[in-house]
């Protein structure tokens, strides 16, 4: 995700203003700048802003396979992780994360380099391709380091220390991360993407190991005893208690408000959504803008509440338009790096669509406008064709970067989703001027809409499709009823669809993640009901199918029975966290089991069958003995037995995802209700006490 990298002592320094961090972050960073005694010599004063340029990497750009040439694998190709099998090949000596790299460590008294990134990750393709596959840069690894890969989805803890740790001291983070660590897990030092060499004044990555090497050999213990505090302020600063069990009447009330009035000074009043760019689309923001919506309504203001909705709706709308949304085969990428949703970072993610096409749907329930409605279709219809297995379960990402063409020595990113005016010309014949018309296509290509959408000049001469104007107002201006240029559009679609078919497809990272299941779950079964209040005789043009909604909940159930089947045990209750090829050593986490109740409990509303309730409550009762601090409050997000994670972090912020205490306040408030009173008060007490934390003392 990041572009740019810093490179830093771990002595605390004045910060650049952070993105919106966990509230015990920011504590930590004022509690580190006031309570640092460390003299102002550092052992290591670089910093480096590593993104020199995103063009440094060469004119094509993206990943190549690690496997040309006949490498012989290394100890990665064991492993399961689709992340770690792309640098199976990689000439570093890598270790996955375990007690065999930390003991090569102390043995060889050698400081570990982890690199943490996930297998659609663009700017980690780029890494790989420039340092990881560089023999020179292999050689000093292996040489000087003890060299760790993690996939950060396979093992969100252990990303979860380091980028606290990285965000904390430097106010933003990314990945791939980059961590020097002693043998004994401590940090040293860290960023995120690194160039291999030297440009502009900043320090490349060969560059940076060999002053890290240097560091280590003269002033290590320095170097080891800040590690060593900085874990401690950390683990004080995250593990936040609460000093009461009741929430003040009217301290909810307030803190909604802020927030809403947060959101509404960020608002772009031009092309929708909050603050600026990179644009992500954050369904927890457009959701707390709905609830205020309804109190306003409440209240009867409905000025302010019209208002609320049309930052709303103008959000979602320019969103659904945006190059964002794969107008093609559905769903949407990661974040658009303009500020009007046009060129995105092409990834795609499991737990993005979930979330997306919730909002939608809640956006349907209020308006019944069907632009909705056919959005949330487009998102599932595109994971029902190309993101679940064939026994329900539902994968969790598709790449950004694929090759142009078989055999192609390098992949570029956004390679499977841009064309060129002429192939559109080819492919669509007499429809071809509407279409072009309809989706901005032009022959210099259209990412030219900001200065931000194509600063490196990368996709000249192809387009991200776009719809600047409403279908409706196209039409007219076609002359068309609105039926029969729609209808056009579709067929144009589907004729691409075909063809980009016969492209080589991104890398689908096929494993299964508990959480992002429970997400797509929760999708599927309110999609399957709420759909249905649609008007009869509604038309749907493809990628949209049209299918019957009810088949939704079929989906739903297809996967929550996955999820029991093979990674759940019945016999201690407990979820495993992920699934590639069998069940990952790796328990499940508090999102795991938050997400899935939550979506558990969706499956049980939507569809009535009183099994889903009933494991619902079950995983609940193990969620509660696993992650409950039950003298401070609230849930930690690991179950704290593996040594080897250094920090048990209590997460309040809603970022890509919900925070796992975020939903489990939910989910306790909705399972009060369902039971008697005996557990209905147990729920209830829990909940009061979470929320004092997140709203009383952060």
């Amino acid at each position: 995700m990041a572009a740019s990298a810093v490179f830093f002592s771990n002595l605390p320094r004045p910060l650049r203003q952070p993105p919106r961090l966990l509230s015990s972050t920011l504590l930590l960073r004022h509690r580190l700048a006031a309570s640092s005694s460390t003299p102002a010599r550092s052992t290591l004063r670089v910093l480096a802003a590593a993104a020199a340029s995103m063009s440094s990497w060469g004119p094509g750009g993206g990943s190549s396979s690690s496997e040309a040439g006949g490498r012989k694998p290394n100890r990665l190709a064991a492993e399961h992780s689709p992340y770690l099998l792309q640098h199976a090949h990689n000439p570093v000596d890598w270790y996955p994360w375990g007690e065999e790299a930390f003991e090569k460590a102390r043995r060889k008294d050698a400081p570990i380099f982890l690199s943490i990134g996930y297998s659609t990750c663009h700017w980690c393709h780029v890494m790989e391709v420039e340092s990881f596959e560089n023999v020179e840069i292999a050689k000093i690894l292996n040489d000087w380091f003890v060299s760790i890969k993690v996939d950060r989805e396979e093992r969100p803890d252990v990303d979860k220390v380091y980028m606290t740790y990285v965000s904390a001291l430097y106010g933003g983070g990314g990945w791939p991360l980059t961590v020097f660590l002693s043998p004994n897990l401590k940090p040293l030092m860290g960023g995120t993407y690194f160039p291999p060499d030297d440009k502009y004044g900043r320090p490349g990555f060969k560059t940076i190991l060999r002053k890290v090497k240097d560091a280590w050999e003269t002033k290590r213990d320095t170097l080891e005893q800040n590690g060593n505090v900085v874990i401690e302020q950390l683990r004080d600063a995250l593990s936040a208690k609460a000093s009461s069990q009741d929430v003040p009447n009217d301290l909810a009330v307030i803190s909604v408000d802020q927030c809403v009035e947060k959101l509404t000074s960020s608002y772009d009043p031009k092309f929708g959504g909050f603050g600026s760019v990179p644009k992500f689309p954050r369904p927890v923001e457009d959701c707390i803008m709905l609830y205020k919506f309804w109190k306003h309504l409440e209240a009867e203001q409905v000025s302010e509440a019209q208002n609320i909705m049309k930052m709303v709706t103008h959000t979602l709308q320019c969103m659904a338009r945006g190059g964002v949304h794969d107008h093609i085969g559905g769903g949407f990428h990661r974040y658009s790096v303009d500020e009007c949703w046009h060129v995105p970072h092409f990834e795609k993610m499991l737990y993005d669509q979930g979330q997306i096409a919730n909002v939608y749907l809640d956006t349907f329930l209020i308006t019944g406008d069907e632009c909705y409605s056919s959005v949330v279709r487009d998102i599932l219809d595109y994971l029902r064709r190309d993101m679940i297995g064939e026994e329900g379960e539902i994968y969790s990402a598709e790449d950004a970067d694929s090759a142009e063409y078989e055999g192609a020595p390098r992949k570029r990113e956004g390679a499977f989703y841009v064309w060129t005016r002429k192939e559109i010309e080819d492919i669509l014949g007499e429809n071809a001027e509407l279409f072009k018309n309809h989706y901005y296509i032009k022959s210099s290509g259209n990412c030219d809409l900001s200065r931000m959408s194509d600063p490196h000049n990368e996709f000249n001469g192809k387009n991200v499709l776009i719809e600047r104007k409403q279908t409706s107002l196209m039409a007219s201006k076609c002359g068309k009823p609105i039926d029969e240029y729609s209808q056009i559009l579709g067929d144009c679609r589907q004729k691409l669809f075909d063809v980009r078919l016969k492209r080589p497809r991104p890398h689908l990272d096929d494993k299964v993640i508990v959480s992002w299941n429970g997400l797509a779950i929760s999708a599927f079964a309110r999609a399957s009901q709420i759909l249905k209040s649609g008007p009869s005789g509604s038309k749907f043009w493809f990628p949209v199918t049209g299918c019957n909604p009810s088949e939704y909940l079929g989906v739903a159930e297809k996967a929550a029975c996955f999820i029991k089947e093979k990674l759940y045990d019945a016999s201690s209750n407990r979820l495993n966290h992920s699934y590639r090829n069998g069940p990952a050593k790796v328990p499940g986490f508090l999102d795991d089991y938050a997400f899935l109740i939550n979506g558990l409990l969706d499956l049980y509303e939507y569809g009535g069958k009183m099994e889903w309730l009933m494991w619902a409550a079950q995983l609940q009762a193990i969620q509660d003995e696993l992650f409950l601090d039950k003298q401070g409050g609230g849930y930690f997000n690991t179950p704290g037995e593996d040594p080897s994670v250094l920090l048990r972090v209590k997460e309040d912020y809603d970022g890509a995802e919900p925070s796992g205490n975020s939903v489990a306040a939910i989910n306790l408030i909705r399972l009060s209700s369902l039971f008697d009173a005996a557990k209905s008060d147990g729920y209830k007490r829990n909940v009061q006490h979470l929320l004092v934390i997140v709203i009383v003392d952060l």
